[in-house]
C-alpha cells in the first residue's frame, strides 16, 4: 500500500472532504502544484481551477474550486476553498447561462468596482465551464 497523508477541503458553509490521499493537485495562484507525504511546509493562494485528490484506493476525484487557501504542514493539506464543486456535479446549461449573465454585467457596470465584481464571477463561471469540458 502506498504511503498517504492526511487531506481536507473546507468551504464556509462545511467541511466538504477528510479522506487519506496519496496524492493532491492543487490550482495554486503561481501554477499547480502537487502534494505527496512528506511534502515541504507551504501556504499558497487558489486560482480557478481543479483539486485532483488521488486517494488511498488510487482512484481520482476532481472538485472544482474558485479562491481560496492551501497550507500544507506536518503530513496534512488543508484547503480553504470560498467555493468548491464536483466537477461531475457541475451543470453546463446552467453555468452557461449565469456566465452570459456575469458578461452582461460586466458590460453594463456602471463603474469600476462593479465592472471587477461582475468580471470576476464570469472568470469563474468560465474555468467552471472549462472544467466541466
Amino acid at each position: 500500500m502506498a504511503e498517504t497523508f492526511g487531506f481536507e477541503l473546507v468551504s464556509p458553509e462545511r467541511l466538504l472532504l477528510a479522506v487519506q490521499a496519496e496524492q493532491v493537485v492543487v490550482p495554486g495562484e503561481a501554477g499547480d502544484f502537487g502534494v505527496l507525504p512528506g511534502h515541504a511546509p507551504v501556504i499558497s493562494t487558489l486560482r480557478n481551477g481543479i483539486i485532483e485528490v488521488t486517494g488511498a484506493d488510487g482512484k481520482v476525484e476532481r472538485i472544482f474550486v474558485a479562491g481560496g487557501f492551501a497550507e500544507v504542514a506536518g503530513d496534512k493539506l488543508t484547503v480553504l476553498a470560498e467555493e468548491a464543486v464536483p466537477v461531475g456535479k457541475i451543470d453546463r446549461g446552467k453555468t452557461e447561462a449565469a456566465l452570459k449573465d456575469a458578461r452582461e454585467d460586466a458590460e453594463d457596470a456602471r463603474d469600476e468596482h462593479a465592472r471587477a465584481r461582475a468580471q470576476a464571477k464570469a472568470d469563474k463561471l468560465a474555468a467552471m465551464l472549462d472544467a466541466a469540458a
